[in-house]
């Protein structure tokens, strides 16, 4: 086994050397590597092996990003052997505890991850006070506590976002059962602990271990969040005076050893104090009646600290935890109360409010310095915790609760502010940002919206006004104004752009394109913002506030510098930092559509040079993103017209994606090539295609779950036009290998349905025939094993699709024969309890179209509903009438880009569809579009035999309505 670790030890040492592992070759044998017996456990005792030091962060991560991958498949079948899996378990938390934080931090997450599928029925010796976690925790051990805590708080982290269910209550309780008693003895210790250190003698304190004892104190408070982020745990309600009293002690506590010498790096007390206040916002929000009674001292802690903190920068987290409290108390009436009075209130403004909300000498720093970082903390609905946010809600909750007692104090510091800058306007510039964003505070009603901005605004608030008193000479003006005011000019214009009129955008939109060519990075990176936002907004009547023709005027200009901008540092990391811009490339091809061909040769190699940038380095999804939504919105508005120019130029690129397996772009390229593949109408498939046919057919390239819905959409488009090449390749049996392999999990059911759809459309009934029975087994073996509400409707949507195909030679008696051939008499069951019932609860309109094909098509070409289904034929006809009370009519169709919003996306876990090239829904029957006509016409074509069914078999009800569509 040495032998094994030193020659795995290589390859991570090789896999982290640019020049050892050119195009990624010490990955590609690591991940060979894999399959191999016991490869996870030698990865964890490389991170064991002293000797080996340098390789244990490298280990640590690929062990991580293994079990990721390989822990579980979609159905929760160990993608490890069993062995494995029990000596992982048996031995990670051991390593966790004695090994340094951003070792365990890697290994934190990769228990996580086995927590999520297997903790805790799988996994239940975990927080047994006699094993695992509660065994190691000791009463001064600090090292080891610290892993153990967190261990658990990888663990139970993961409770945080989640949707309260009856499964989750049970494992929450199932915790605090045996882990709630132990973890408030570990509180109360490490309580006794620091007592105990801090009235030592001077000099006699140990500050390293001083440091790690509040270390396990911050892991305690983000566990006792864990263990209280869903419902109140008895145990905490039991004991809340106590606790309280502990979180009072440290808000209020310093120690100087805990003092951090930069400025900008939030030390221990920080962080604990940043964990206590999160902890009392939860309370406040859901436990009120409970914690009400708290909530008083709290609000005295926090306005002590808020008065009394400096404004460095490492103490940002604590403050913006502190105002948030602030802000959570004043959403409820009775606790806002005390904010009410006058002097109170202005009190409150000046010495909380005020200090965090002016713009320091470190944030004009980070302006000129981290340009990317500053837009980043400033932008409406980011995550970073600064202070400038945070007191800007509590402002703005203040105003929701008291609006004109608030808004008069607030405009009196405007006036303020506004008069100090027009006594030295160079020197006093950042007054004129304090009085702008004192303004925004308190004009915005209601939540920011990532579509339109701010909707709403309160009637004290004139926003067109103030922007031409106070802010429009800092937009206009080419020269002679501070940056900052000139991204805030934009900033406003961004965040109120559903107040602006349609008249004023026309006026405003040239000059925000000529903002987009300032050398300054913060300002041209919000002109881009508001530029892509405002081409995005429509107005009440759903029409663009910024018309096409308007856009395609400035559209090669745009582009050009947009591009410029990109390009301006060739690195692969720096080219895709700035998402910003190139979202701005893709909204300017997405609006001017069509009219993007004129300029194709000028933006398609664009387009190219940055896709084989990015693949040396993914390392922006938001950018990578976007391009490739850049790349989709082309190929949808200008590929139709030039197919060629389009295939000879993007399919060396993404070749090139795939056969070096940049796996956070296949799935990208998968749906482009399908969407190429559907914009060329010519019939035969071209020989590119034809060349990735047998590679993706390849099992290992499905095996990665985000490349399946990409897959299958590829495969979708190939089968049709490649339908030729698949039967002379012998590929159709590969073809429907892959649906079996689809269909086994729910996860991917609905694709294998895709894929047989496309078969059955594609193929005749005498190709297709020597796989249905095969094909027929196995969705009736799922139907039979408690099927998906949408299993069960693909099944009849499926039917209706082989029912109404008779002049393929399928049809009704196709699919009853394959039935009876596997069990006499099961078609009439299926029929009658699962295809009638679920027909009639079909939704859309293209599906409702296709089973009164069907039904149709059943009621005057099928024998086996002649004579052996008669009562089958009425039951058919009856089915058919209640789909004609309300006929199914074509959805209205709209060219108009459904978009996502992009922070919702989980990048980087699954699949990542492009908006851009959303394939409209299957219509196998184009051509009937007046539905009742149709039927109307079939009928009469088939009178004779219909009649006699219809007046032998139908109830006296039935009878004349179906009648009627008899005679025209």
């Amino acid at each position: 086994m040495a032998g094994n670790i030193q020659e795995l030890a290589q390859l991570l040492r090789a896999s982290l050397n640019p020049t050892t592992n050119k195009q990624g070759q010490s990955e590609l044998v690591l991940r060979n590597k894999e399959a191999q017996p016991g490869f996870s456990i030698l990865l964890l005792h490389i991170v064991a092996d002293p000797s080996l030091k340098d390789t244990h962060l490298a280990s640590a991560l690929y062990f991580k990003n293994l079990v990721r991958r390989r822990w579980t498949d979609q159905e929760g079948n160990y993608g490890l052997s069993w062995e494995e899996v029990v000596t992982i378990k048996k031995e990670l938390i051991g390593l966790m505890t004695s090994v340094p934080p951003n070792i365990q931090s890697q290994l934190g997450e990769a228990i996580g991850i086995i927590a999520e599928s297997d903790f805790y029925e799988k996994w239940d010796t975990l927080v047994d006070p006699s094993k695992d976690l509660v065994s190691r925790l000791s009463p001064n051990d600090v090292v080891v506590n610290n892993g153990v805590l967190q261990v658990a708080h990888s663990i139970f982290k993961r409770w945080r976002p989640l949707m309260r269910s009856d499964e989750l209550f049970t494992e929450i309780n199932h915790v605090l059962t045996k882990f709630g008693g132990p973890f408030l003895v570990q509180l109360q210790n490490t309580h006794s602990l620091i007592q105990e250190q801090s009235s030592a003698a001077q000099g006699q304190l140990d500050k390293r271990q001083f440091i790690q004892i509040f270390t396990t104190l911050n892991l305690l408070m983000k566990l006792f969040y864990d263990l209280s982020s869903q419902d109140l745990p008895p145990i905490f309600e039991d004991n809340l005076q106590t606790i309280t009293t502990l979180f009072q002690t440290y808000l209020t506590y310093d120690n100087a050893l805990l003092h951090t010498t930069d400025d900008t790096e939030a030390g221990p007390l920080e962080l604990v104090k940043s964990a206590i206040f999160e902890i009392l916002t939860l309370y406040v929000q859901k436990y009120d009646e409970d914690f009400a009674s708290f909530v008083g001292q709290f609000i005295e802690s926090s306005w002590n600290f808020l008065t009394t903190v400096g404004p460095e920068t490492k103490y940002d987290i604590v403050v913006s935890k502190a105002l948030h409290f602030l802000t959570s108390v004043t959403r409820i009436q009775k606790h806002a109360e005390v904010f009410k009075d006058e002097n109170t209130t202005s009190q409150v403004i000046q010495k909380a409010i005020l200090p965090n909300l002016v713009l320091r000498d470190s944030d004009a720093e980070l302006f000129e310095d981290e340009p990317i970082e500053f837009i980043r903390r400033d932008l409406e609905g980011s995550d970073s915790e600064t202070r400038r946010r945070a007191a800007a809600d509590f402002l703005s909750q203040l105003v929701a609760q008291f609006d004109q007692l608030v808004a008069t104090i607030v405009f009196r510091y405007i006036d303020h502010y506004q008069s100090d800058y027009k006594r030295d306007p160079k020197a006093n510039w950042k007054s004129k940002d304090t009085a702008i964003n004192l303004f925004i505070s308190i004009a915005v009603k209601g939540t920011v919206t990532t579509s339109q901005g701010a909707i709403t605004t309160y009637p004290f608030a004139n926003i067109i006004d103030f922007f031409e008193k106070n802010i429009a000479h800092d937009f206009l003006s080419d020269a002679g104004v501070e940056p900052i005011l000139k991204v805030g000019s934009i900033k406003y214009l961004y965040l109120f752009r559903s107040q602006i009129s349609q008249q004023q955008w026309q006026s405003v939109f040239p000059i925000l394109v000529e903002h987009l060519m300032s050398p300054d990075y913060v300002v041209y990176s919000y002109s881009a913002m508001c530029l892509e936002r405002v081409m995005a907004l429509r107005n009440s009547n759903n029409e663009p506030v910024i018309s096409q023709s308007t856009v395609q005027e400035q559209s090669a200009r745009l582009l050009e510098q947009l591009f410029r901008l990109i390009e301006i540092k060739p690195d692969a990391a720096k080219l895709q930092e700035n998402e910003f811009l190139m979202r701005c490339v893709m909204r300017v091809l997405v609006v001017i559509r069509e009219g993007s061909l004129p300029i194709i040769n000028q933006v398609l190699p664009r387009l190219i040079k940055i896709t084989q940038v990015i693949c040396q380095n993914p390392s922006n999804p938001r950018f990578d993103y976007y391009h490739f939504e850049a790349v989709g919105a082309l190929i949808r508005y200008a590929a139709p017209s030039a197919p060629q120019v389009f295939e000879n130029q993007l399919n060396s690129a993404f070749a090139g994606i795939l056969v070096n397996d940049i796996s956070e772009f296949i799935p990208y390229v998968f749906q482009l090539l399908a969407a190429l593949l559907e914009a060329d109408s010519s019939t035969a498939l071209p020989s590119f295609y034809q060349s990735l046919l047998d590679p993706t057919l390849n099992p290992g390239l499905w095996a990665m779950r985000g490349n399946v819905p990409a897959l299958v959409r590829f495969l979708s488009a190939v089968i049709p036009r490649g339908a030729t090449e698949i039967i002379a390749n012998n590929q159709l049996e590969t073809l429907l290998g892959i649906f079996q392999r689809l269909i086994s999990t729910k996860t991917n059911e609905v694709y294998a349905f895709e894929i047989l759809e496309s078969v059955l459309l594609t193929f005749s009934a005498s190709v297709v025939q020597p796989y249905f029975q095969t094909i027929l087994q196995l969705l009736l073996t799922r139907l039979q094993n408690a099927p998906s509400e949408a299993f069960t409707q693909r099944f009849v949507r499926l039917y209706h699709l082989i029912s109404s195909r008779v002049e393929a030679g399928m049809g009704a008696d196709f699919f009853d024969g394959a039935c009876e051939q596997l069990q006499a008499g099961v078609f009439v069951p299926i029929y009658l309890k699962i295809i009638l019932p679920t027909t009639g609860i079909l939704t859309r309109p293209i599906d409702r179209k296709s089973a009164v094909v069907s039904f149709v098509s059943t009621l005057v070409t099928s024998n086996a509903f002649a004579q052996k289904y008669k009562k089958g034929w009425a039951f058919t006809a009856e089915a058919l009438l209640k789909l004609l009370e309300i006929p199914p009519v074509a959805a209205a169709t709209s060219d108009n880009i459904v978009e996502q919003d992009v922070d919702d996306m989980s990048f980087g876990v699954g699949f990542t569809p492009l908006n851009t090239v959303t394939k409209s829904p299957r219509d196998p029957y184009p051509e009937i579009t007046d539905v009742k006509a149709w039927v109307r016409q079939q009928m009469v074509k088939n009178g004779s035999k219909v009649s006699v069914f219809a007046q032998e078999r139908l109830s006296p009800e039935a009878r004349p309505i179906f009648i009627g569509y008899m005679q025209g």
